[in-house]
């Protein structure tokens, strides 16, 4: 049995809740690039600069940043839980998704300001 120990006391709703909502951020990002790409096929690094050097875009690229830290923590949150039963390894691989998770948003925060 697993406990709400392990996820932060947050129920079963709240990840679903998390997937679905970070799914369609992410959908809805992949997709506003698609089109972009599609409209501007002849792109080159200055087009691309400036499009993100928009706030707007920032922005939706930092929503799409965080929606995919959340999804992946949710993901490999319930990984670790179905099939790591050891309550050592289990934290520590929880731990460990939480760090790498934690540089890539800040990673990615300091790259997407810095354009």
């Amino acid at each position: 049995m697993v406990t709400n120990v392990t996820n932060f006391g947050r129920s079963g709703l709240h990840d679903w809740l998390v997937q679905r909502l970070s799914a369609l951020v992410l959908a809805a990002y992949t997709l506003f690039l698609l089109v972009f790409l599609l409209i501007n096929p002849d792109i080159d690094h200055v087009r691309w600069m400036e499009l993100f050097q928009q706030r707007w875009v920032r922005g939706f690229t930092l929503l799409a940043l965080v929606a995919l830290i959340g999804h992946a923590w949710v993901g490999m949150w319930t990984i670790s839980t179905d099939y790591l039963k050891p309550l050592l390894l289990r934290f520590l691989f929880q731990s460990g998704c939480s760090l790498v998770l934690f540089v890539y948003l800040v990673w990615g925060v300091r790259i997407v300001w810095s354009i």
